[in-house]
Formats: structure tokens, C-alpha cells, sequence
């Protein structure tokens, strides 16, 4: 109980006409049966906040639920005992969603934000509240509202958006190689198309086809194929640059999209890949080496840049193989 001795005639009109005007809303609640007893799962009760006053009533489960005591709830909870908790990502977003709706452009108040309880952790909560009461000269004077903690609800949310992400960069990736497939290539490659085209900026591709890959895997089976397929990849992503974007672009063919880079570039970066390759110690002693097209964009279609690159390479093939053609 809150103890008057010491307050001033002033101070206990005031204390009055606060108590009037909380004790108008929750007849008006009782009144009208807008009081919604909601059984969802965190419910912390309702608060009502006098703006004039800057007094806060809520239901003490709010507080108890950051791991306070009753005890050490202050006689006297301003709005800002609560907004000083509020996590600083949080803060800004939260002011802003109560003052759209004290200034008239929100129809009510209504965020999620997280709050700091008494270890320092935080809990995520969802508050929404309404003006219900203006003074004389039409002004906000008394809020009301509803508070949860959704927490729990957030940690599955949260955990669910981590797993869709894994799961929409597993759907990009080769099951095999773990580097990009053919589909990501190919919408990655459209927009540094796009990219290019709009900036005026460099813009290369080079297709690498393994040399006698069918041999290879005749002789010493389809599983060394696989490892040779694998160890190829890990070596092209090794010598490309961090700009650039490496795929299987279909069994044994490979494509490096670069980014930012002209001809020459990309065909030095191309050359590096081939003797990587050519000098590399694949399993069972096998010798690999790899033929490879390079082109650069100039405005042409997507299928017209691929098939000049696909091209080069099979001049590489028709040349003797294991070199690069630009």
C-alpha cells in the first residue's frame, strides 16, 4: 500500500484525480466488456499509462517476469522505468511506434522489442496499447493496453529463419562439390549482367571441362570420379578472387563468373586454375588436367555469352587440351 502521510495537499489531488481517472477506465472496461481476457500462452496482464502524470499501473507479473520481486517494484513506475530497459536495437523503433500513435498517424500502439531483465539477459515482449481517454483540449491523456512475453515464441522464430536460411543456401549448392550449381550460376550470373550493363563495368566468364573425365572413371570407377569432381572444385575456389563466383555447371563442367573483370584478367585468373589443377596430387596417382573457354561480356544474350565461352573451350579440346582459349 502506498502511504500518503507525508504528501502535500497538492500531491494527493493530484494522487485523487490519477486514481479518478484509472478507476473511469476500469469501469468503462467492466461497462462495455471490452476487458478481453486473453488465454494466449505469456499473457502479462494490462497496463494503463497516465500521460499527465506519467504514472504507469500494470499487473506486477510484467516486472516478476524479468526476475524482480515484487517487493522491488518502486511505489511510484513512470513509462520510463520500462523504456530505459529496452534493448538499444529495440529503442528507437519503440518510440517511434508510441509516438505514430500519440501524434495520430497509428491507429494504435503496437511493437515487439526486447527488454532486459535483472541478469542482464533479455526477453523478448509484445505490447499493444490505445489511447482511451483526451483531455479538455483533445490531447492524449490515459493509454491502456496488454503486454506478453513471447520469448520462447521468438526463440522459435528466430531459430526457424536460421534454418531456412541454411536450407535456401543447400538449395544453391551442389550436392556434391558444395560449391554453387547450375541454377545459382545462372541467376547470378543474369544479374552481374545486369550490373554490368547499367555501371558500364567489366564483366567475364570462363567454362572449364576436365579432360577424359569419362576415362577416369572408367578405369578407376565412379567414386574416384566423384573425388576428382570434388578436389576440382575445392581448387578452383581456392584461385579465384573473393569477387568472383565458382559452379558445377554440369558434370564435369565448371564455370567461374567474374565479376569487375575484363578479358585478360580473367583469362590470367583462368590460366592460374589450370596449372593448379595440372600440378595438383589427385588420389591413386591419377593425373587431371582441364580445357577452359573464356569471353567477355559485350551485350550479347546470356545464351549467346555462355555458347562464345562454351566455344573457346572446345577450341582448347580441338587444340590439344589441358590449355585456355580467350
Amino acid at each position: 500500500m502506498m502511504d500518503y502521510v507525508d504528501f502535500t495537499k497538492k500531491q494527493l489531488l493530484g494522487r485523487i484525480e490519477s486514481l479518478e481517472i484509472l478507476n473511469k477506465e476500469l469501469l468503462k472496461e467492466k461497462e462495455q466488456q471490452t476487458r478481453l481476457e486473453y488465454a494466449w500462452t505469456g499473457n502479462l496482464g494490462h497496463w494503463y499509462w497516465n500521460i499527465k502524470t506519467n504514472e504507469v499501473t500494470f499487473d506486477p507479473l510484467k516486472v516478476i517476469t524479468l526476475g524482480y520481486d515484487k517487493s522491488e517494484i518502486p511505489k511510484y513506475v513512470s513509462y520510463q522505468f520500462f523504456t530505459d530497459k529496452l534493448h538499444p536495437e529495440d529503442y528507437q523503433r519503440t518510440m517511434d511506434s508510441m509516438l505514430d500513435h500519440l501524434s495520430g498517424r497509428a491507429k494504435v500502439y503496437e511493437v515487439e522489442y526486447r527488454i532486459q531483465a535483472k541478469d542482464g539477459t533479455y526477453k523478448w515482449y509484445y505490447d499493444r496499447g490505445k489511447i482511451t481517454q483526451y483531455d479538455e483540449s483533445c490531447q492524449p491523456l490515459f493509454l491502456a493496453g496488454i503486454v506478453f512475453d513471447i520469448t520462447e515464441k521468438k526463440k522459435m522464430q528466430l531459430e526457424l529463419e536460421r534454418n531456412n536460411r541454411i536450407l535456401q543456401e543447400m538449395s544453391a549448392l551442389d550436392g556434391l562439390t558444395n560449391i554453387s550449381n547450375h541454377r545459382a550460376l545462372i541467376e547470378y550470373l543474369q544479374a552481374r549482367m545486369v550490373e554490368s550493363s547499367h555501371a558500364r563495368t567489366p564483366l567475364s566468364i570462363a567454362i572449364f571441362d576436365i579432360d577424359d573425365f569419362k576415362k577416369i572413371n572408367d578405369r578407376k570407377g565412379h567414386v574416384c570420379g566423384d573425388h576428382v569432381l570434388v578436389d576440382l572444385a575445392a581448387i578452383i575456389k581456392s584461385n579465384i578472387r573473393d569477387t568472383d563466383l565458382a559452379g558445377r555447371y554440369g558434370g564435369e563442367e565448371f564455370m567461374v563468373v567474374f565479376s569487375g573483370a575484363d578479358l585478360m584478367t580473367a583469362s590470367r585468373i583462368a590460366e592460374r586454375i589450370r596449372r593448379a589443377v595440372e600440378e595438383h596430387p589427385f588420389s591413386e596417382g591419377i593425373t587431371v588436367t582441364i580445357s577452359g573457354g573464356v569471353k567477355q561480356y559485350e551485350g550479347e544474350s546470356l545464351t549467346d555469352l555462355i555458347r562464345a565461352a562454351d566455344k573457346n573451350l572446345y577450341e582448347s579440346k580441338r587444340k590439344g587440351k589441358n590449355q585456355i582459349t580467350f
